[in-house]
């Protein structure tokens, strides 16, 4: 039986476009408004990331670091979150949903404790960006066991023989990191240079499916849409804080912003 992420790559394939994955971190600005942007988002994108606040991120661009501390300074816990996803996932319109955060906080909570909580909740897949292949072997198993897919993340200096062993152990998603960067810094590498380099990833396993990241933009992301699926996060990030501070709502403006970008690829 395919899971929900495959069936939704599945979906749009069929409707000839990318599927559209989307980031938010978990509690930006409250728990409310975080829970009211992800039920939005549902009726517009195929997959949605939640991310874990960080005090401490080495991926995260200011965009999304200042997400993380608006969460983190209205006491956004661990167990909020869960409890975020659990009442999202109860939506009718709710989509697969990602956790993406780093180790340190699954190790604190523990391996076993959290995957059994993410299973309970209805959490889809995990991105643990500071646990790489093949550290992450043990733990990659012990999702798959569970049902949860672990993604793996392949960058521009992954060398081609890494890659192939890469996507011989992953799941049913794959997350190429479109340059090297922190995430919402301006693309710079031309998106025809990031397709060649994604073409070569999706040749060794054409059935995987390959997201890219970074530097997705309502400027850039018609002219990468031949992948598999392309995920916004800080232009998403952006918007929420431009709401802040202009005292607008931010679940009508994410709205409209992914309504924009959906019509790009579409």
């Amino acid at each position: 039986m395919d899971s929900l992420i495959s069936l939704a790559f599945e979906k749009a394939r069929l409707e000839k476009r990318p599927a559209l994955l989307t980031y938010t971190v978990a509690g930006d600005n409250t728990k409310k408004i975080s829970l009211n942007i992800l039920k939005s988002l549902s009726k517009k994108v195929d997959i949605c990331e939640l991310g874990f606040p960080h005090n401490t991120p080495i991926a995260d661009g200011g965009q999304i670091q200042t997400s993380a501390y608006r969460a983190i300074k209205n006491g956004i816990k661990i167990q909020n979150i869960f409890k975020l996803v659990e009442i999202y996932k109860k939506e009718k319109s709710a989509k697969p949903l990602i956790l993406m955060g780093y180790y340190n906080i699954i190790y604190q909570y523990g391996e076993n404790n959290f995957l059994n909580k993410c299973k309970k909740v209805g959490v889809n897949g995990i991105i643990v960006v500071d646990l790489p292949w093949p550290e992450n072997k043990k733990f990659s198993n012990k999702c798959k066991k569970k049902g949860i897919c672990y993604v793996q993340l392949i960058s521009p200096t992954t060398s081609y023989n890494r890659c192939k062993k890469i996507i011989k152990d992953s799941h049913e998603m794959i997350y190429y990191i479109s340059m090297l960067s922190t995430t919402g810094g301006k693309l710079k590498v031309s998106p025809k240079q990031i397709l060649s380099n994604y073409k070569k990833i999706k040749k060794i396993n054409p059935k995987k499916n390959c997201v890219i990241g970074f530097g997705i933009t309502e400027k850039t992301i018609d002219k990468l849409k031949l992948a598999d699926g392309l995920v916004v996060g800080s232009a998403i990030c952006r918007e929420i804080t431009k709401s802040i501070n202009k005292r607008q709502n931010p679940v009508t403006n994410v709205s409209k912003t992914v309504i924009r970008l959906k019509n790009k690829i579409l």
